[in-house]
């Protein structure tokens, strides 16, 4: 496991934090699918692009929100 550099860390997540985050809100969840939305036009399904994992995570944060506050699309 790599050693995580605190420092360098909190130096490259400050201009991020605004950005990508745990949706908790409607009004948050509409800017993250926004954002994820820009990517999936940017990276396509191009999985070497820089911006690849990032859309992952926005996705994934997307699904969490849409699981535990749209219901009938927690079913399906």
């Amino acid at each position: 496991m790599e050693n995580l550099d605190i420092e360098k860390a909190m130096d490259a997540w400050a201009p991020l934090a605004g950005t990508v985050f745990v949706p908790h809100t409607e009004e948050e969840y509409n800017r993250i699918v926004a954002l994820l939305d820009t990517l999936i036009d940017e990276v396509d399904e191009d999985e070497s692009h820089p911006l690849a994992s990032m859309m992952e995570i926005l996705g994934v944060l997307v699904e969490h929100y849409e699981n535990a506050h749209v219901p009938e699309l927690a079913g399906e």
